[in-house]
């Protein structure tokens, strides 16, 4: 299911929901909740279903955050379930939650403390974190002898393994290569997150650690010269083998890894993942999480706040998440949907309990918590810095055969703020 389907049963879910919330409670206006994510209305149906006194109606918006505040001609949402609600244009719209926790509707120690943490703004709890993904390789069952190691793999790791997989002919054509970084941006990304490049938000742009990017260039462009020739070879390589998804990628003798992360992995059918491995992406004991968290919030100009902290607090409760997990299994209402929300549950007990249950390669394959952390606040456009800034600086600077001068970042910041802003 694509994303435009997904946003078409959104929408239809969506105006069942009010249907059903005005013939329940025909004499109240329903709690009104703003989301980017599908799976959300879902949600909202079984809050629906469970509360005689309560009414929800979900309201799907392409970009939430981008969307605040709301037009004059719009509902005002009471709560706003979304990525990148925490920068600098977003967060003033909301107001703080750590009350909830004082009455105790929330109980902070079910939570992964670091991801909680990411919610606070100035020591207030003004978001409560949803979902997150994490980094992985898979590859292949038959060709786990190459992989010496059981839960993670570290960056000198898969470029050792990548490399003993590799294989050329007696022309010097290769007919097997290990991994390249030029085959998945997203991968090169990532190299640049684990050595440091501690991305953040400054107004509508963003700053970054110089020494970091210039490390992490390095090592790509020095891992393509001395494992696989060069940028030619990898995509030559690429083009002529890899032209099928992930998971058949590695399915063939032609290569060891494909980069992917854990809500496009937990998302393959039975058939698909039967006879994958896979490794969590590690740098110095730490496992970054993905970008886009999903967070919650609380609309400043709410005006059902009573049943806004009543969905959080049933929504937040391993019980509930449970049911959810359940639900979806048993309707087949999104074979495309991991876990909650798109992602692993930002409550620990529910992702060691009732995901291996339904997701059998997470049995005794958890990451722990330590090793998990947490971007930096991030613009609300930065979906668009990054495909439109940063990866092409990555693609153009690790390119081998690329000796001349490269446009900067600073540069490239530029011109991006005169096209879109």
């Amino acid at each position: 299911m694509n994303l435009e389907n997904k946003k078409f049963l959104a929408v239809i879910a969506a105006l069942i929901s009010l249907l059903l919330a005005s013939c329940k409670n025909s004499g109240s206006k329903p709690l009104i909740i703003w989301t980017d994510n599908a799976e959300i209305v879902s949600y909202v149906e079984l809050f629906n279903a469970t509360h005689e006194d309560i009414s929800a109606f979900a309201v799907y918006k392409d970009e939430a955050a981008r969307s605040l505040p709301p037009a004059k001609d719009e509902l005002t949402p009471d709560l706003v379930v979304g990525s990148w609600l925490k920068n600098s244009a977003t967060r003033k719209y909301f107001q703080p939650l750590d009350y909830l926790f004082q009455e105790k509707s929330l109980n902070r120690t079910l939570f992964y403390k670091q991801l909680l943490e990411y919610g606070q703004i100035n020591d207030k709890q003004y978001l409560i974190p949803i979902s997150f993904n994490l980094p992985a390789m898979i590859f292949s069952k038959k060709n786990e002898g190459f992989v010496e190691s059981e839960h993670f793999l570290n960056l000198e790791q898969i470029r050792t393994f990548s490399t003993a997989f590799n294989k050329k002919n007696k022309n010097g054509t290769y007919t097997a290569m290990g991994y390249a970084p030029s085959w998945d941006t997203d991968f090169m990304y990532l190299v640049t997150k684990l050595y440091g490049a501690a991305y953040h938000e400054k107004g509508t742009s963003f700053i970054w650690n110089e020494k970091a990017m210039e490390t992490s260039i390095s090592e790509m462009r020095q891992w393509t010269i001395a494992r696989n020739s060069s940028t030619s070879a990898e995509q030559n390589f690429q083009f002529r083998y890899l032209y099928m998804p992930g998971y058949k990628q590695v399915a063939t003798t032609r290569c060891l890894f494909s980069y992917t992360t854990s809500d496009k992995l937990f998302t393959l059918t039975d058939a698909q993942i039967t006879d994958l491995s896979f490794r969590w992406i590690e740098q110095d004991n730490k496992i970054p999480v993905e970008d886009n968290i999903l967070t919650i919030g609380l609309y400043k100009k709410s005006e059902h706040s009573a049943q806004a902290e009543e969905f959080i607090s049933w929504f937040m409760k391993t019980e509930t998440q449970q049911l959810l997990i359940e639900r979806t299994e048993k309707m087949k209402l999104d074979t495309e949907n991991f876990g909650i929300a798109g992602g692993f549950s930002t409550l620990r007990e529910v992702n060691e309990k009732f995901y291996p249950a339904f997701y059998r390669h997470l049995l005794g394959n958890m990451p722990p918590e330590q090793f998990i952390t947490l971007p930096n606040i991030l613009p609300y456009r930065w979906n668009s810095l990054k495909s439109n800034v940063i990866i092409p600086y990555l693609k153009d600077n690790t390119k081998t055969e690329n000796s001349g001068a490269v446009q900067s970042l600073e540069e490239r910041i530029a011109e991006w703020t005169k096209q879109f802003y």
